[in-house]
């Protein structure tokens, strides 16, 4: 299988400045902050680095750690845009800042295979500030957002009103992905695309629990159930180190073997504006037809 690297460049909004020795430095509009990054090996282009903030990690490999700013920045969070799509960038618990840049390749590819199709109906799983699913409707693609987080649900529908979305149609749904998933194969549905974007470890709101590794080629399974001949793309992106890219595509090319197409893995990355190198932030298998 050829491995494919899907690189996200800078845009207005958005640039990875900086990277190196284990940590990055990122333009969020008019803000500029540094967060660990495992996957910078190389020595940064500029040891002076000016941020806003720094996200310092915990001692523990799950994830902790805090913030610390250096300048104020809007604890309620600020706008920015990608195309079309207005949304709410802000510092959280987790690291991020409410989005997933590296994704932005993603959300281009998705709408070039649905383009000329009136009305798509595509499904996004576990589907987070809702920034996919509104690339998807503001080309005129009917939605179904599906996220575990009550929280999460709501800041996607915030930044529904704010693409001026609010009335487009999108089910907005706060509901556990392989339940869901599950009932729509019951139920007979269909779809023209899925995105997954499922976490390492995760629970549903009914305290469901969810374990990457144990429960992802299930949930691949019953995707494959929503998609026919006539459909036009799956896309999964996993940060689950311990996974490799061939791996999942090696899931995805025997779950899709019955269907025309064509099953692709790879890397996501981000082009870093000092020297023009990729930073390796993900990886991803796709089928489209």
């Amino acid at each position: 299988m050829q491995l494919v690297t899907l690189t996200g460049e800078p845009w207005a909004d958005y640039g990875l400045i900086d990277s190196g020795n284990g940590r990055k430095l990122e333009r969020y509009g008019r803000f500029r902050f540094i967060r660990p990054e495992a996957q910078a090996l190389w020595a940064p282009a500029s040891e002076d680095w000016q941020a806003h903030g720094e996200f310092v990690p915990g001692s523990d490999e799950d994830g902790g750690g805090q913030w610390h700013f250096r300048q104020p920045v809007p604890r309620e969070g600020w706008p920015l845009k990608w195309n079309e799509v207005r949304f709410t960038a802000q510092t959280t618990p987790f690291r991020h800042l409410g989005f997933f840049p590296d994704m932005a390749p993603v959300w281009d590819w998705m709408r070039q295979q649905v383009a000329g199709k009136e009305a798509p109906e595509c499904l996004n799983l576990f589907g987070y500030t809702g920034v996919g699913t509104l690339a998807m409707s503001a080309t005129g693609a009917k939605m179904v957002h599906v996220d575990a987080s009550k929280k999460s649900v709501e800041a996607a529908r915030g930044n529904a009103a704010l693409s001026g979305l609010s009335d487009a149609p999108i089910r907005w749904l706060i509901d556990d992905a392989a339940k869901f998933v599950a009932r729509e194969v019951r139920r007979g549905r269909r779809y023209d695309g899925i995105l997954l974007d499922p976490p390492k470890y995760g629970r549903g709101p009914d305290g469901e629990v969810w374990r990457l590794e144990e429960h992802l080629p299930a949930l691949i399974a019953d995707c494959r159930r929503l998609l026919d001949a006539e459909s036009r793309y799956l896309f999964l992106t996993v940060y689950a180190v311990r996974m490799s890219a061939v791996a999942i595509g090696e899931m995805l090319r025997q779950a899709f073997a019955d269907l025309p197409g064509t099953v692709e893995a790879g890397e996501l990355a981000v082009r870093e504006e000092a020297r023009g190198l990729a930073l390796p932030t993900a990886i991803w298998a796709r089928w489209s037809r």
